[in-house]
């Protein structure tokens, strides 16, 4: 019996020690999806409301002109391959990613102020795609050695000699700041369930519309609210990741819903009772082959 046990020893060290590393990558993938808190950067919470000079996003909307289309579900792609193809295209974003950081927002009113964060945040993430070009989701992109984590809290950006990543755009300035939960349906992480990226450019004048029709696309998505059945929904996992925005409860975040959901959805959703599920697509939000 005890040559038996010796004899297995090596086979549960390894059993051991492959559960161990299960419960390692199971703790990282739960840890890279855990959204963090907003804690508010201070210091980025100054404008000067007597500068009406608007910041010039005319590189960025000729970007979104020539490269984002409707797929066949509706859903704004980017073509990256494209992109990636044209040295021309490729070197505008580039500059367009260095005329933001060159300018620092807090000279800026607050209506340009957010206009301006959300343009770096989306531009910068493209480029960020297209500097690891290619790749099937934006989480192979990452510093350092935990797989799949993505690059949201990698140093992308010095504004203002501040360096900043992602995740402090927008959860240390953009949501603090503003405190409107719409932001996230401008922000686009370019995973294919994300609130897809507008084909316009935020600017002062067009930011409240913008975030009103992404809201309602979003929610009148499949990718924001899928019916199964009457008694069935799957939400979007963003509505999981960010309860304090939504009101705390699956019940405030229904709500939410019902004040952009249209139709059918309108009706199954208005005082829905029934079991509520999560899901969240990252693969690239590209043109599917």
């Amino acid at each position: 019996m005890k040559g038996n046990e010796i004899e297995s020893a090596p086979a549960r060290m390894a059993l051991q020690r492959n559960l161990a590393l299960s419960l390692l990558a199971t703790a990282i993938l739960v840890t890279s999806c855990a959204p963090p808190k907003p804690e508010r950067i201070s210091e980025w919470d100054v404008s000067d409301e007597s500068n009406l000079e608007p910041l010039d996003h005319g590189s960025w909307q000729d970007i979104l002109d020539t490269y984002v289309d409707p797929d066949p579900r509706g859903v704004n792609v980017l073509d990256y391959a494209a992109l990636a193809a044209s040295s021309d295209d490729t070197a505008k974003l580039a500059g367009y990613v260095r005329y933001l950081e060159g300018t620092d927002p807090r000279e800026y009113r607050r209506a340009e102020q957010m206009a301006y964060w959300i343009n770096f945040y989306n531009a910068r993430t493209v480029k960020m795609v297209l500097d690891s070009y290619p790749v099937d989701t934006i989480r192979e992109i990452h510093q350092g050695d935990a797989p799949m984590t993505g690059p949201w809290k990698d140093v992308c950006a010095n504004i203002a000699g501040r360096d900043l990543t992602l995740d402090q755009i927008e959860h240390d300035i953009l949501r603090p700041i503003w405190r409107d939960k719409r932001i996230h349906y401008a922000v686009n992480c370019a995973a294919y369930s994300c609130p897809q990226l507008m084909d316009t450019a935020f600017t002062a004048a067009n930011t409240e519309s913008l975030l009103e029709a992404g809201a309602r696309a979003y929610v009148n998505s499949s990718r924001g609210v899928d019916v199964v059945d009457d008694e069935f929904v799957v939400l979007s996992s963003i509505y999981k990741w960010y309860p304090e925005d939504f009101g705390d409860t699956e019940e405030s975040v229904i709500d939410h819903l019902t004040q952009y959901a249209e139709g059918d959805l309108a009706a199954i959703l208005k005082g829905f009772e029934g079991t509520i599920d999560y899901d969240y697509d990252w693969k690239l939000n590209r043109p599917q082959q």
